[in-house]
């Protein structure tokens, strides 16, 4: 399709108005017009601006027809935002130079050329940061001497950079793409600068007269606030509007309290649970509450099961009468239980009839009282040499151990020590003497 312009020299057939660039025209006037009528009000929405650009016009990049320099051009800008990313910008651009036309033989003198636009530039960020990257695209027309009008389409991008509230540069570079027969091709570098044309007023906002002073009961306890020491919480006159006091935090206030500095409970009329014994263990919780005890016992103190005197704790036979000196058990002469009878034949370690009897009557004891644990000692006299007495009373010890083992007492409650000759129980100057010496004696193991 084409549309036939007529002018005072003649007919122009404007073919560049086809199908596809009026399509193009209307996609990018529809996305104007759509952006405008949903704009809505935002602080970062830029304010309707004007300002001025100067340009360099770029044909040599694009075509083989070339000239000297760039042509610099200046315009003029309107400028006003959509929303806070699209912004509508109308331009009006000037600039003298000898047009290359694509189509047909330059004019060989510099005309002016005057070209006007509207575009739309979409900005990454909002007009909030300093500097921001944009995009560009929209319509133009231009007109160049002896009637040469022509339709381009810009399409570009640059950098917004924000110098107050309202004032901003613009340094961009857009490529204008002909759409006519008598267009070029070309680059476009500018530098804009805009400032906007209006201020917004700020928002009066109208204060009204504070109500007249009223007396506040803010915790409605018929005590107004003024004189009332606790404003917040319900209280009574007697205490100038707080509540009535609970001095030691118990919950119980202090008017019904009978320990007012120790905490308590209700039970007790805000006393504490007492602990007559004084062992730290509140009668409560004490199953002996006049006897002071133990915890582990609730209470009670450590028992003392067959009555002797030592405590269950320290008692290795706590069910069986013994002596402090034994650790709570018998002795082994309270079960009849002869020691100084284990005797051994002369030099030897060989146990005389006499000692095995005696040994028979001690296993029995042993193994009827499971809880006795026996150490057993040997000693001798002072006759020979030191170190031939600490071996000899090492074996007779062994010898002993292992009678006893034969009749049945577990070894390990069994343990046998040699000690030589010291620590006699009598001299041994005489023979009485060290024949006493020669000894084997049997104590319950701590």
């Amino acid at each position: 399709m084409s549309i036939i312009l007529v002018l005072n020299k003649g007919t122009i057939h404007l073919s560049f108005i086809n199908e596809l660039f009026m399509k193009k025209c209307f996609v990018v006037l529809a996305l104007i017009l759509a952006i405008a009528g949903n704009a809505q009000k935002d602080q970062w929405i830029k304010q309707p601006s004007i300002g001025f650009s100067f340009f360099l016009k770029d044909f040599t990049s694009l075509t083989s027809r070339s000239v000297e320099n760039m042509p610099i051009g200046m315009g003029a800008i309107y400028a006003n935002g959509l929303t806070p990313h699209f912004d509508f910008f109308g331009g009006i651009y000037g600039s003298n130079l000898d047009y290359p036309f694509t189509n047909q033989k330059p004019l060989g003198s510099k005309n002016f050329l005057l070209e006007g636009d509207a575009q739309l530039h979409y900005k990454i960020l909002t007009d909030k940061h300093i500097v921001v990257p944009y995009l560009s695209t929209g319509v133009g027309l231009s007109f160049y001497a002896e009637d040469n009008f022509g339709f381009y389409y810009p399409l570009g991008g640059g950098l917004q950079f924000k110098v107050s509230s309202n004032v901003f540069v613009l340094a961009d570079v857009s490529h204008h793409f002909s759409v006519s027969n008598n267009t070029s091709n070309n680059f476009q570098y500018g530098l804009t600068v805009i400032a906007g044309i209006k201020h917004k007023k700020p928002e009066v906002k109208v204060v009204p007269p504070p109500p007249p002073p009223v007396e506040k009961d803010t915790d409605g306890d018929g005590i107004v606030d003024s004189k009332d020491k606790c404003p917040t919480v319900k209280g009574i006159a007697k205490y100038e509007g707080c509540p009535i006091p609970d001095t030691d935090g118990d919950g119980i206030n202090d008017e019904e309290d009978k320990c007012i500095t120790v905490a308590g409970t209700a039970r007790y009329q805000g006393c504490p649970i007492p602990d007559s014994d004084n062992d730290g263990i509140n009668d409560e919780d004490d199953k002996c509450p006049n006897v002071p005890g133990l915890a582990r016992y609730q209470g009670c103190p450590i028992p003392d099961t067959d009555g002797d005197g030592i405590n269950d704790e320290e008692d290795k036979c706590p069910s069986e009468k013994g002596t402090v000196a034994n650790h709570g058990c018998p002795e082994m002469i309270d079960f009849h239980f002869e020691a100084k009878n284990v005797q051994f034949f002369t030099g030897s370690t060989k146990l005389t009839p006499q000692a095995k009897a005696e040994l028979d009557k001690g296993a029995a004891i042993l193994i009827e009282h499971k809880t006795l644990d026996i150490n057993i000692e040997g000693y001798t006299d002072n006759t020979g040499s030191k170190d031939k007495n600490l071996k000899l009373s090492q074996e007779r010890a062994d010898v002993v151990k292992a009678y006893l083992v034969s009749k049945g007492v577990a070894a390990e409650r069994l343990t046998a020590t040699g000690f030589g000759q010291d620590s006699p129980i009598a001299e041994n100057k005489t023979e009485k003497g060290r024949a006493e010496n020669r000894r084997v004696e049997f104590k319950v193991k701590k």
